[in-house]
């Protein structure tokens, strides 16, 4: 039997961050799907996590524990299929640490993903993002940093975790104003700034304070910024905008659909998916793709570059209904003289 314990804590602190250079996110999403299937398989076998056995993790525990993930906790197949992938990816770490379960760990890689449904992205109208923008403060300092992280995570489309990661030396505002963003997969991308967005961001410098973080945004109590920071403050600059921009009521606003609602802005504007894919720093054009779908003026040009078949003409002509009355009367009176 094969203790599970250390292979697992061999696996988040040297594999995942020393040897494979996975992303701090990376290795907070690996830990997270071993919580729930730790806890979900100490329910199932009434042993403590700490206790678990290898052996035990056979693919009917885990395709149970999958279906668990959809039906208890409500997750979409999505996160059913981030969940697997970080099993997988522990799997094959074991197949040459635990030789003697090749056979088990096969019929665990084995199992596949499921197919997730394909929805049009979720983004926001000009009114809409510019009611957002226009909701901080301006003469507070909480409300200055606000403005420059929206403007900062519209106008870059960044991600949020690409965003309370910026630091101080990653700002250049003269004589160009641009951003060094480290994105995800260890990808940088320097992108330029709008004059509005530089603006906000010098305003936001200048009451920043002397603060020893090297991180360029902080919280109230000058700590840096966290994800679920900058997801309060999104949440309540929405619900502020609600007043002057009804449609938000009807909208879930995350920091991603303001990444969407970059990428449509930058398509609309360049009609280039290429350079889509590198504002966003997409590894692969066919990610990027999904914005294609999501945008009308892409399939509005293709519609008018076609000639469209030509509609035979005709006119349509009612029945006259006293003629309805004769012909209802002639087929009674067949039928009468039939019987």
């Amino acid at each position: 039997m094969i203790l599970l314990a250390p292979h697992i804590a061999a696996f988040l602190q040297q594999r995942l961050p020393i040897e494979r250079r996975a992303s701090p996110n990376t290795c907070d999403s690996y830990a997270h799907a071993f919580r729930l299937l730790f806890e979900y398989a100490s329910h199932c076998t009434k042993l403590p996590p700490s206790q678990l056995q290898l052996e035990q993790l056979d693919a009917p525990l885990i395709v149970n524990f999958l279906n668990h993930l959809e039906t208890t906790r409500g997750n979409g197949a999505g996160s059913r299929n981030i969940r697997l992938a970080a099993i997988k990816s522990f799997m094959h770490y074991m197949e040459y640490r635990a030789p003697s379960a090749l056979e088990q760990i096969q019929r665990v890689l084995a199992i596949p993903t499921k197919k997730a449904d394909t929805r049009l992205v979720r983004h926001l109208t000009a009114q809409e993002m510019q009611s957002i923008l226009d909701a901080p403060d301006p003469t507070i300092r909480d409300g200055i940093r606000d403005r420059a992280m929206l403007h900062l995570c519209f106008a870059g489309g960044l991600r949020v975790s690409e965003l309370v990661g910026l630091r101080l030396e990653d700002m250049v505002l003269q004589p160009q104003a641009s951003v060094l963003v480290h994105g995800k997969g260890r990808k940088e991308r320097c992108l330029p700034l709008w004059k509005e967005t530089a603006s906000a961001v010098r305003a936001w410098l200048s009451v920043r304070g002397a603060v020893q973080v090297p991180e360029l945004f902080l919280n109230a109590r000058n700590d840096v910024m966290t994800r679920a920071g900058f997801e309060y403050i999104l949440r309540k600059h929405v619900h502020t905008a609600e007043t002057r921009c009804p449609t938000l009521s009807s909208k879930r606003v995350s920091p991603h659909v303001l990444r969407h609602t970059c990428a449509l802005t930058i398509l609309q504007a360049t009609k280039d998916l290429r350079k889509v894919s590198l504002w966003l720093g997409h590894s692969s054009m066919q990610t990027t793709e999904i914005y294609t779908r999501a945008d009308p003026s892409v399939k509005l040009e293709a519609l008018e570059s076609v000639i469209a078949p030509k509609l035979r003409t005709g006119r349509f002509k009612a029945t006259d209904k006293l003629i309805d009355l004769l012909k209802t009367s002639v087929i009674m009176r067949i039928e009468k003289t039939a019987k």
